[in-house]
C-alpha cells in the first residue's frame, strides 16, 4: 500500500520552485519567516508560516499513507548552531481513501534557534522541501532568507503555535506505556498499550522510530480494557534485520480534542 501510494504521488507531481515571499505559479501556497524574539538564555524563537489556498494542505513530520514529510536544510544560515522545530497538533486527512496527517489553510511551525555566538544576530537561510496537495500533489521547494533582529517582543502567532503542540505524557495524564514486539516475515510487529484518558472522537496513533532507515506502517488503533492499543509493523528499508531502540520510539495520539506526544516505550 505504501509503495503504491508513493508511486501515485510521483506520477501526479511535477517540479515547482517557490521564493520565500511570493506564491508559486499555481498560487496555492505562500511562505514567510516570522522573525520572532530573542530569549534570556540567548536562544531565538522564530517561525515558518505557510498559507495555502482553500482545499490545499501540506504534511506533518510523519505524513501517513501518502505524501512526503517536510525536509529542512539550514546550511546557508549565519551564526546558527542548531534548529529545533515545534510541531503544532496536525489533523488526520482522508486523501482518496488513504489517511494522511497534516495541515490545511495556514500553519505556523515555531523554530527554536541556538546561535553560535549569543551576543550576535542570526541570519536564517534555508531550503525546505515539502508536498502540497488538493486534487493532485505538487512538490514545492522553498528558498528563504531572513535577518533576525534581537527583539524581545513576542509574536502572538508564534506563541499560539507553541501552545498548539501536543501535550506531553505527563500533562495528558498517561499512567502506563508498554510495548511488545513479535517477529513477522521480513520485519517485526510492535504493539503499544497506553493508559491515558480518551482524547476525543476517533483516535489515531502514529508510531515513529529514531532510525530513518526503518519504515513504519500505519498503526491500527483501538480501545481495549481502558487502554489505547496501537499495532504496527516495521521493516528495514534495505530489507535486512535490525535492532529496535525502544527509547527512540515516539507515539503520538491524535484525538478530536487534544493530542499527546509520548517519548519511549519500554517492554512489558
Amino acid at each position: 500500500m505504501m509503495i503504491r501510494a508513493l508511486v501515485l504521488f510521483a506520477l501526479l507531481c511535477g517540479p515547482l520552485a517557490l521564493s520565500p515571499m511570493a506564491r508559486a505559479d499555481s498560487s496555492m501556497i505562500e511562505a514567510r519567516i516570522l522573525t520572532g524574539w530573542r530569549q534570556d538564555d540567548g536562544s531565538h524563537i522564530a517561525a515558518l508560516r505557510l498559507s495555502m489556498l482553500d482545499g490545499w494542505k501540506t504534511y506533518w513530520r510523519s505524513p501517513g499513507d501518502a505524501g512526503i514529510p517536510p525536509r529542512f536544510d539550514w546550511a546557508g544560515s549565519e551564526n546558527l548552531s542548531s534548529v529545533q522545530i515545534t510541531w503544532p497538533t496536525p489533523k488526520s486527512i482522508d486523501q482518496g481513501g488513504l489517511r494522511t496527517i497534516g495541515y490545511a489553510d495556514t500553519v505556523v511551525w515555531p523554530l527554536t534557534l541556538t546561535p553560535a555566538r549569543k551576543d550576535q544576530p542570526i541570519k536564517l537561510a534555508g531550503k525546505i522541501e515539502l508536498g502540497v496537495c488538493k486534487d493532485i500533489c505538487v512538490p514545492v521547494t522553498l528558498i528563504l532568507s531572513q535577518d533576525l533582529p534581537k527583539a524581545t517582543q513576542r509574536d502572538p502567532r508564534i506563541v499560539s503555535a507553541l501552545a498548539a503542540r501536543p501535550y506531553s505524557a505527563q500533562e495528558a495524564g498517561v499512567t502506563s506505556v508498554r510495548c511488545s514486539i513479535s517477529p513477522v516475515e521480513g520485519g517485526i510487529r510492535v504493539r503499544a498499550d497506553v493508559k491515558l484518558p480518551h482524547t476525543g472522537g476517533d483516535e489515531i496513533a502514529v508510531i515513529e522510530t529514531s532510525n530513518p532507515a526503518i519504515w513504519v506502517a500505519q498503526a491500527v488503533t483501538s480501545r481495549q480494557d481502558g487502554y489505547l492499543v496501537a499495532e504496527t509493523e516495521m521493516y528495514h528499508v534495505e530489507g535486512g534485520a535490525f535492532a529496535l531502540d525502544r527509547s527512540g520510539l515516539r507515539i503520538t495520539v491524535i484525538g478530536e480534542h487534544q493530542a499527546v506526544d509520548i517519548q519511549g516505550c519500554p517492554s512489558n
